[in-house]
């Protein structure tokens, strides 16, 4: 992924508790992700993503519950077709997840880059993607309590931003920020859309509440078919006219 380096000129190395920031992989509205270093005895490193809350965000109850229900949900999902979290904390900096470093691509980077060049992302790797975000999703749909009771988890924000193609050909699903389970923490408030409008599932988009793992399913179609037609399929010229792509238009045969 693009990163951006950290300035160390004024005051050294910025840590949180014992990783070592090194740059800034991505920001949005509620976090940051960075790229972070552990060392030890013998020129032992790893390499880490530490996903931090906005600091300005930390007296905010929704989104620290929002925040911790990610670490909660995803951290209980072992499958090599999602971005492990390895641990989450509470810093001085702010809270934070560890999560594994994923050397790669987002999907939504590839796309760019395809269609920067007038090409296409060969179908067999469009093809492959596909396939293991499925098995990662359904890894999550399949997640179960203690009791061994399924716990609901629909991921909700399944688009290229969040598909991360690893130089090793896997490709591995991340942010599960916005899942919804029954057992989390937060409720979605009443006619609060959480997601990307142009990755929603009818009902989704029509703010209905009882969702179940279809919605991801038909969002990795969604995901598939813009990959293989190399062009959008509901993304219009606003959010109305979005919405209404999503809710009436039929999908065009590729």
């Amino acid at each position: 992924m693009a990163t951006k380096l950290l300035n160390i000129d004024a005051g050294g190395r910025q840590h949180i508790d014992r990783y070592e920031l090194i740059a800034e992989i991505a920001s949005g509205g509620m976090a940051t992700v960075y790229l972070a270093r552990l060392t030890g005895v013998g020129g032992f490193q790893r390499f880490f993503a530490i996903k931090r809350l906005h600091p300005h965000l930390a007296g905010e109850k929704e989104f620290v519950e929002m925040f911790l229900d990610e670490a909660r949900l995803a951290a209980g999902i072992h499958h090599p077709n999602v971005v492990p979290i390895l641990e989450v904390g509470a810093s001085p900096n702010g809270y934070y997840l560890v999560m594994e470093y994923i050397e790669g691509e987002t999907l939504a980077r590839l796309l760019a880059r395809a269609a920067a060049r007038s090409t296409r992302l060969p179908a067999p790797v469009a093809v492959r993607s596909g396939l293991d975000m499925l098995h990662g999703l359904h890894a999550a749909h399949e997640l179960r309590d203690e009791t061994g009771q399924l716990i609901g988890l629909v991921h909700r924000d399944v688009s290229p931003q969040n598909v991360l193609v690893g130089s090793d050909g896997i490709t591995r699903i991340t942010d599960f920020g916005v899942a919804r389970a029954a057992s989390r923490l937060t409720a979605t408030r009443v006619g609060q859309l959480k997601g990307k409008l142009a990755y929603m599932a009818p009902e989704q988009a029509a703010g209905i509440e009882d969702l179940d793992r279809r919605a991801d399913v038909f969002a990795c179609g969604i995901v598939l078919w813009e990959a293989l037609a190399q062009k959008r399929l509901f993304k219009a010229e606003n959010e109305a006219a979005t919405l209404s792509r999503v809710l009436n238009e039929p999908i065009p045969s590729l």
